[in-house]
């Protein structure tokens, strides 16, 4: 297999991982667009069967009519990407549509100033960061990943008046954490984590945020 080919093989498996994403945080994803076959793939996204049109892997999703509700997903070209593609591809398209929430999908990690540039951003937006090689496979379908729930604000609030609680006794999850990352947990948020223990019975654990 040639050097293309392995970057398109890379490519229709990361932006399978990144719907299956959306979708498990609870945006609006054909699965039709999941299941869609290497073949199709390579039709619809390759330019000249041998690379990847990225522009065309961009993604709008939501969850209901509100700009809140929405997320973009961007497919920067080039294997670095700085401040410039960040400011004028990302958050101009962003601010243009106001949305603000976002995330970028890049073959190499970005650059020092980029990180620093998006952390300033977030203060205002909402912009994460995933590498090809952490969404080449979907780290939530290996077997010994148990299944994540975000709960909502009132869903937060009955369990903490359920169990006579304040957030910050729950134990605790790092908003860095692989899975919390690929559910877009923020610091804040409280996740139910649904275990099976030997007996294959299920229960549930709950995890703060920060």
């Amino acid at each position: 297999m040639s050097e293309a080919d392995d970057e398109i093989t890379r490519v229709f498996k990361v932006r399978r991982t990144v719907l299956q994403m959306l979708r498990d945080r609870g945006y609006n994803i054909e699965e039709s667009d999941i299941e869609l076959k290497r073949e199709d793939f390579v039709q619809k996204f390759c330019k000249a069967m041998n690379k990847v049109n990225k522009d065309a892997l961009f993604v709008a999703a939501n969850k209901g009519p509100n700009p809140e509700d929405k997320i973009y997903v961007f497919y920067p070209e080039g294997p670095k990407v700085g401040v410039p593609i960040i400011k004028k591809d990302v958050v101009m398209k962003l601010r243009d549509d106001k949305v603000t929430r976002g995330i970028i999908v890049v073959p190499l990690p970005i650059t020092g100033a980029a990180k620093n540039a998006i952390i300033e951003l977030n203060k205002i937006l909402t912009i994460e960061v995933f590498e090809e090689a952490e969404l080449v496979t979907n780290i939530t379908e290996h077997k010994l990943i148990n299944k994540y729930y975000v709960l909502d604000n009132q869903a937060k609030k009955e369990l903490l008046q359920k169990y006579t609680v304040q957030d910050t006794q729950l134990p605790r999850i790092l908003v860095s954490d692989p899975v919390a990352r690929y559910y877009g947990l923020k610091r804040g948020q409280v996740v139910k984590i649904r275990r099976s223990d030997a007996t294959s019975l299920d229960y549930y654990t709950y995890r703060y945020a920060v």
